[in-house]
């Protein structure tokens, strides 16, 4: 009996050791099941209060015909720096005032555009972010068309049109093709290194050895070198470039606050007055409208003299006329349309510069873009794509011939700040827009007709506004250091000297092999390039603290931050938030093969390059939101789970027990 009772007692012990094995299994998967029902939740509350007050997030669709009007809106704010790239290029490539080539530059330009903010926007870094012309370009650009064998045969203007007219029309086409050909060839070749350092992931790692100091001198010096490209322009009279840039600057800086009211309509309330801030968004292209009004106006009454030869005539609205007349209402952009691109070692090094520049300036928009649409900042996958994409943005634009490259624009991004509206969609339907104005050819040639007076004082602004952008990245550093005055004076005073000696001296530059007299004479006649060289070599050089250099500030900015021994709770958390920056097709294959897909620097699963010896607890998903670390820790409970759970969980998980 004594051992019936033994086995019966041994017999529930055995029952009971699988009771606590059963409950435990069973509060396991209840632990996962609730952690992944949770992590949705947190992550659903996390993106509501970043979304903050924008009306359409990035996921968002707004209605047709609203998406149609923000669109445009879109197209209108970056119409003012684009259209005046083309007309800058025209007299480096010999292109008479009144070639209708000018239209043709300007339709492709836009064309290209559209189809690079598509790209970007539906698979690169998936951003509301808009594509367009990048003025990083254009310092290389004159420096490589500023070589003997490009320079045009006479000085644009007068002396270049007297010889333009003695010229049949296949030698004025080709005159201009030729070169447009060497800076095609240039562009793309220098953008598959953009293409390269995008899609490798080596950007994240030289994002570690450049800093502001590096920076500042390299954008500023793009609008620095351009100051006589806008006195040339608003020379030909001071007076109406002058008002437009009175125009301009009250427009943007004294009447920003000011909201006009204008007629909207609603389907609540029907039509209605809205105020809106059209000061604010548009004050290039109203200036251009009101100085180009006043130009008809003097031109109509003969107040502008119609001699040519005389001071103000380029400020007439008729000299341009035919340009107009001949264009085509319809024409479609087409790839080589100007002639098989042509490649030299110079032209590339020199676009080089142009490119760095550019996918730095471009990183930084990211991060704007991001919070100000209220989304999560972007993650490493989502950064190694958009610069890749824009690099192939790049290249379809010199094989398309626009003459220039594409870059994400800052304008758009303060658009999207002040109307709420961070949809990727509306973003689309603006990039359709771009492509659908482009092949109209009577749209292009109508902005050739502006006078040059205007565009000048267009330039003027535009030129200071570039320059003052780059000194901005200066706010990183410490400025009490003499150690970074230095290197900031000798950088910026460098960067104007050798290039204008190079322009006084051509030629001087001989080492015997052409080839090389071409490269070094493109590179050191590029400001941009030599500022920045100079800052990069000393600030990396020069001993200096890394609060000192601006670094500690200037990598927070771009998303780095400490490391973290996170939960995995917290990581599936983040990876909820994250997954509005994933492909938009195929990510379960993705995921699937995420052993594989983990070490490719696009995919959304990728794990960043890291020298750091932790190990990373969340898997391939957890680098890919390591970016916003601290953005989200005060939003999710990274403790012991026993103490997240609510009652509601608790009585959920005895229930399972009394039912095992």
């Amino acid at each position: 009996m004594g051992e019936n009772v033994d086995s019966r007692n041994n017999h529930a012990e055995t029952n009971e050791v699988h009771l606590d094995l059963t409950r435990q299994e069973l509060s396991s998967e209840s632990n996962v099941l609730r952690e992944r029902r949770t992590a949705k939740e947190e992550a659903k509350e996390i993106l509501a209060n970043m979304k903050g007050d924008i009306a359409f997030g990035i996921t968002e669709t707004p209605r047709w015909h609203t998406a149609i009007l923000l669109g445009f809106q879109h197209y209108l704010t970056m119409f003012g720096a684009t259209v005046a790239i083309p007309i800058l290029l025209s007299d480096s490539l010999c292109i008479g005032k009144s070639d209708v080539v000018r239209s043709e530059l300007i339709g492709t330009i836009f064309f290209v555009c559209g189809m690079a903010t598509l790209l970007q926007v539906l698979f690169g870094v998936r951003l509301p972010i808009v594509q367009g012309g990048t003025y990083t370009f254009l310092t290389p650009t004159f420096a490589l068309l500023a070589l003997p064998q490009w320079q045009c045969p006479a000085k644009p203007g007068p002396e270049l049109e007297a010889v333009l007219q003695n010229m049949t029309s296949s030698e004025r086409t080709e005159l201009w093709q030729v070169r447009m050909r060497e800076i095609q060839g240039a562009i793309m070749v220098a953008s598959c290194f953009q293409v390269l350092i995008g899609f490798t992931g080596v950007i994240g790692m030289l994002l570690r050895f450049i800093g502001p100091l590096a920076i500042a001198p390299t954008i500023a010096l793009v609008g620095l070198s351009l100051f006589g490209v806008a006195a040339g322009f608003a020379g030909t009279h001071w007076g109406i470039s002058s008002l437009t840039m009175v125009l301009i600057i009250a427009f943007s800086q004294y009447l920003k606050n000011i909201n006009i009211p204008c007629l909207g309509w609603s389907k609540e309330k029907g039509c209605s007055a809205v105020l809106y801030p059209i000061f604010k968004l548009f004050p290039v292209i109203l200036a251009i409208l009101l100085s180009w009004l006043l130009c008809y106006i003097l031109t109509i009454t003969d107040a502008i003299p119609d001699d040519d030869s005389r001071y103000g005539y380029p400020g007439r609205t008729d000299t341009k006329r035919n340009v107009l007349e001949e264009s085509d209402w319809f024409r479609l952009p087409y790839p080589v349309q100007w002639g098989i691109p042509t490649v030299s070692a110079a032209g590339v090094f020199g676009m080089l510069a142009g490119v760095l520049a550019s996918l730095i300036e471009s990183i930084g928009d990211y991060y704007a873009c991001a919070r100000l649409s209220g989304a999560p900042p972007p993650p490493t996958h989502a950064i190694n794509r958009g610069i890749g994409m824009e690099g192939i943005g790049c290249i379809l634009a010199g094989l398309w011939g626009t003459g220039n490259g594409t870059t994400s624009y800052s304008e758009n991004i303060g658009a999207i700040g002040i109307t709420k509206v961070g949809s990727r969609f509306v973003i689309v339907i603006g990039a359709l827009i771009m492509m659908i104005f482009g092949m109209c050819g009577k749209f292009g040639a109508l902005f050739v007709a502006i006078p040059d007076p205007v565009i000048g004082g267009v330039f003027s602004v535009m030129f200071g506004m570039i320059t003052a952008v780059g000194i901005s990245n200066l706010q990183f550093v410490d400025l009490n250091s003499s150690r970074n005055l230095f290197i900031v004076g000798f950088s910026f005073f460098m960067g104007l000297v050798i290039p204008n000696w190079l322009n006084a001296n051509q030629g001087i530059i001989s080492t015997g092999n052409q080839e090389v007299d071409q490269i070094i004479t493109v590179l050191l006649s590029t400001s941009m390039f030599v500022g920045g060289l100079l800052g990069f070599i000393l600030d990396n050089t020069i001993p200096g603290t890394q609060q000192e250099r601006g670094l500690a500030q200037w990598r927070r900015m771009f998303g780095e931050t400490a490391d973290n021994d996170d939960e995995e709770h917290t990581q599936a958390v983040r990876h909820e938030v994250m997954k509005c920056y994933e492909f938009p097709f195929g990510n379960s294959i993705v995921h699937k093969w995420k052993s594989v897909t983990s070490y490719i620097p696009f995919c959304p699963t990728f794990i960043e390059f890291s020298c750091s010896c932790r190990k990373k607890k969340g898997g391939p998903e957890n680098d890919d939101i390591d970016a916003v670390d601290g953005m989200y820790l005060h939003s999710v409970d990274t403790g012991d789970e026993k103490a997240t759970q609510t009652p509601e969980q608790g009585d959920n998980l005895d229930a399972i027990e009394g039912h095992v």
